[in-house]
């Protein structure tokens, strides 16, 4: 087996891992800003993360969250990585690696929900993938997607426009003076992932009987449901054939309220669909880029060079 350097790329930061002959080791490196060219931040991480280790390897694969057509160059990364000695790369969007960590070869669905939320679809017709539209105008059911609902839950209790909820008060403890949590919020270039660390005082709000964080939580798995059926029909699923669907992020895997309410909700919109835990996690997926058979559905999403 090659060596090989497998990155997983997010919103909030990059999971390497290092494979060898005998062994692999697990790092850390900076988010993926999709703002800003995509392929200079993965050769970056790639060849940091190789000279801490003073490794060497010969194949290079990533998953990249918000990875848009016009940024997937396996060429040009492959010429970024070369004096590294990487001869092979593999690129793909983090649905893609994702959906191989958690559902394998298999066909069906699989939702990754983290700060943000993709779902990818995976059938006869081909593959379909649904949201992943970043947290201005989609990412719905996402740990984002939750956190600002609670905190707008938070203001409205705040202003007598909604109804009361401790929302207000863990909005008030993580933000100070709710006043002032717009402008702070605005003026933050952290403000992504700090509202979605909101998510988890929403979860613990609902696990003490809050109704309005309880019915953040069931609009979350509503529309997390809501995605993974338009991309089962998408790519061929027929209402009379088995599908796997399953999961990747902490929002689903953490959650519990939600992941019950998810699969309820699937059970009775999809007949044939087992939902089960996933098979790994997103660096074996990353992995599974490099190797995947010429006849699957997915082999047209990994642009390799």
């Amino acid at each position: 087996m090659a060596r090989r350097i497998l990155l997983d790329g997010g919103q909030t930061g990059t999971r390497v891992r290092i494979v060898g002959q005998t062994s692999s080791t697990d790092h850390a490196a900076g988010p993926i800003r999709t703002d800003r060219p995509v392929v200079p931040q993965i050769a970056r991480a790639a060849s940091e993360i190789l000279a801490a280790a003073g490794s060497s390897v010969d194949e290079l694969a990533a998953g990249v969250s918000g990875l848009t057509p016009d940024a997937t160059r396996p060429e040009e990364l492959r010429d970024a990585v070369a004096d590294l000695g990487i001869g092979s790369v593999a690129l793909a969007h983090d649905s893609v690696s994702a959906y191989l960590a958690a559902n394998g070869l298999s066909l069906g669905a699989v939702t990754a929900v983290g700060t943000g939320v993709v779902t990818l679809g995976v059938g006869r017709s081909g593959t379909a993938r649904v949201d992943g539209w970043g947290h201005l105008v989609g990412d719905a059911g996402s740990a984002y997607w939750i956190g600002r609902a609670g905190l707008e839950a938070a203001l409205r209790s705040f202003d007598g426009r909604g109804p009361e909820t401790r929302l207000e008060s863990s909005a008030r403890e993580r933000f100070g003076p709710l006043p002032e949590l717009y402008m702070a919020l605005q003026g933050d270039s952290d403000r992504v992932r700090r509202t979605a660390g909101f998510a988890k005082a929403v979860d613990d709000a609902a696990r003490a009987g809050d109704q309005v964080a309880l019915a953040i939580n069931d609009r979350a798995a509503a529309e997390l449901a809501a995605s993974v059926s338009a991309a089962l029909r998408r790519s061929g699923h027929r209402r009379d054939e088995q599908a796997r669907v399953s999961w990747m992020g902490q929002v689903l895997t953490r959650n519990e309220q939600i992941r019950t309410r998810f699969v309820e909700l699937l059970g009775g919109a999809v007949p044939g669909v087992a939902v089960e835990a996933p098979h790994g996690e997103p660096l074996d997926g990353v992995g599974l880029l490099l190797d995947l058979p010429s006849g699957h559905p997915l082999t047209g999403q990994v642009h390799r060079a």
